[in-house]
């Protein structure tokens, strides 16, 4: 053996750079095309609708006068509107979309009806995770009594009609917040159904996160964490919460979808938010009066693909996170 390999050999080799777990979570999430086009995709439409609300905020109720005394059946806000709004066709933007029979700009609305729609099935995917998570937790780590008495509430709530709810909702809180609270009729009922839709979709998140606590429970590393003598409190803290946020992610991702699917639709019956704040649940439903005589066939297809997009690209990035963050497959080979 020669000294220059003797020496090499004695050599410590350079340690490699120290990749931390989320730098390799980030690069998983950009390797992947799912999470990359449907993110970028929503995030245009995001984007388009956050930056636009000053204007759409104060133009998505401006009638055209001459169409307004044309159409008959029009109430008397209608008609008031119209007659202090004089549209001008000098702004090609705003009929980018076209215009419905009262002469309102279809882009103008349909990018305030997406504000409304992407709040809404935000806000509710968030208390049903804050809440779903909760009881997930709590019945999979105290088990016994309370997790029987927990999941045999989820069950019984599984079993009820989540329109139905949603009506006694709007039935028993949406006066009283109108006349005790003053709230504006328009904005009570964007507070009521979000609330509504959050407190009927925790189910599925809890029974996952209890599902998952359950395995974790069991895990030879908690065990170990156990015999070494750690509190319950720092075991649950340091070692079981972390491995949750992977889990929890991805469904909270996938539950956004899901909240703005439910409010589309309760808007289509409805039941959903008062016109005439618009939304793309009740664009929809107002374009399916507008088919006939005369057929305004773009007011019913650009709220449904706006509407489709987005649903797409949520659960594209939901797919894409479950691939990242699912340790029994090669992350983010699609």
């Amino acid at each position: 053996m020669t000294t220059a390999t003797a020496s090499s050999e004695l050599e410590p080799a350079t340690p490699k750079a120290m990749v931390s777990p989320g730098d390799s979570v980030w690069r998983q999430m950009m390797r992947s095309r799912r999470v990359l086009v449907g993110g970028g995709v929503l995030s245009a439409i995001v984007l388009a609708c956050l930056l636009t609300l000053p204007w759409t905020a104060t133009r998505y109720t401006d009638i055209d006068g001459d169409l307004a005394r044309s159409s008959p059946g029009l109430s008397q806000p209608d008609l008031a509107r119209a007659k202090e709004t004089k549209r001008t066709r000098e702004n090609r933007f705003d009929g980018l979309f076209g215009y419905d029979r009262l002469g309102r700009s279809l882009l103008v609305r349909c990018l305030m009806g997406g504000t409304i729609s992407l709040a809404v099935g935000l806000a509710a995917a968030t208390i049903a995770v804050v809440l779903g998570v909760s009881v997930g937790l709590l019945a999979g780590y105290k088990g016994g009594w309370v997790d029987s008495l927990l999941m045999r509430t989820v069950d019984v709530l599984y079993g009820l009609p989540y329109v139905l709810l949603v009506i006694l909702f709007k039935v028993a809180f949406e006066p009283k917040m109108i006349d005790t609270l003053g709230m504006d009729p328009q904005t009570a009922s964007v507070v009521v159904l979000f609330s509504a839709i959050g407190l009927v979709s925790w189910l599925t998140m809890a029974r996952v996160v209890r599902g998952q606590v359950l395995s974790l429970r069991g895990q030879p590393f908690v065990e170990a964490c156990r015999a070494l003598g750690m509190k319950e409190r720092r075991i649950f803290l340091r070692h079981i919460l972390p491995n949750l946020v992977g889990p929890i992610t991805v469904y909270a991702t996938l539950t956004v979808p899901s909240a703005i699917l439910q409010e589309s639709f309760l808007s289509f019956l409805g039941v959903g938010i008062n016109a005439p704040l618009p939304t793309w649940g009740n664009l929809a439903s107002e374009a399916l009066d507008q088919l006939y005589p005369r057929f305004y066939w773009w007011t019913l297809i650009f709220p449904c693909a706006l509407l489709a997009v987005t649903l797409l690209s949520l659960n594209f990035v939901g797919d894409g996170l479950r691939d990242v963050f699912d340790p029994k497959k090669e992350a983010a080979k699609i």
